[in-house]
């Protein structure tokens, strides 16, 4: 009886101590990823020019309010992709969003911005289906067939975004769309979903292997 309050005892103290190290790794992982881990693949403005060209530009949608006027963030993303469009290091701006519902159409007012503000109408590609950033970045891959693109989103998101798009084949870089102040709340809540948000992602990748809403295959580049 002794014996087997010792061997229980010990398997408990051994489940504890894998449970403890298996814990740290996730923690550890998380915060290497979403501070350090891509660093070198992100650019900011003042590298604009050092940012790789790539063919494609991927904008993550980010909201709009019930007037029509684009969120800060949405808005914060569209002026960072038109102003790399214009500097020549991307070729065509490829704008994902949600429009699950008739009365709600992210890439829409994308492309009212984008084209208020000189962008050619043929070099902008919508994604109507762009719900979730693993969404987007596995119907840039199976849909429109790019593979070398530059992810634009703010500097919290970009790292989940990486991570997404280089573990499903995608060769890609991001360039940091902050352009404002944003409220320190809303901040503050942004950077912590991301952690949950990443792991979301990581099931996707590794363990669900989830598909998207996906259809034809639409290639940007199909008649150039």
């Amino acid at each position: 009886m002794i014996t087997t309050k010792k061997s229980m005892k010990a398997k408990m103290q051994k489940a504890a101590l894998v449970t403890l190290v298996g814990g740290a790794f996730c923690v550890a992982w998380t915060v290497w990823t979403l501070t350090t881990r891509y660093e070198r693949l992100m650019y900011v403005p003042a590298e604009i020019e050092q940012v790789p060209h790539k063919p494609v530009a991927v904008v993550f949608g980010a909201g709009y309010w019930p007037s029509g006027a684009l969120s800060a963030i949405l808005k914060d993303r569209l002026d960072a992709a038109i102003e790399l469009y214009r500097a020549g290091r991307v070729q065509k701006l490829l704008f994902s969003g949600d429009n699950r519902v008739v009365d709600y159409n992210e890439p829409a007012k994308m492309l009212d911005y984008a084209l208020a503000r000189g962008v050619a109408r043929e070099d902008i590609v919508l994604d109507y289906a762009g719900r979730r950033t693993y969404d987007t970045c596995y119907r840039a891959r199976d849909i429109f067939q790019v593979r070398d693109v530059v992810l634009i989103t703010q500097r919290y998101h970009l790292p989940r975004a990486l991570n997404t798009c280089n573990a499903l084949g995608l060769d890609a870089v991001g360039y940091e769309a902050d352009r404002q102040p944003y409220p320190r709340r809303d901040l503050a809540w942004y950077w912590v979903r991301e952690a949950p948000a990443l792991w979301r992602g990581w099931w996707d990748i590794y363990v669900a292997r989830t598909t998207p809403v996906l259809g034809e295959p639409l290639p940007i580049f199909s008649g150039e």
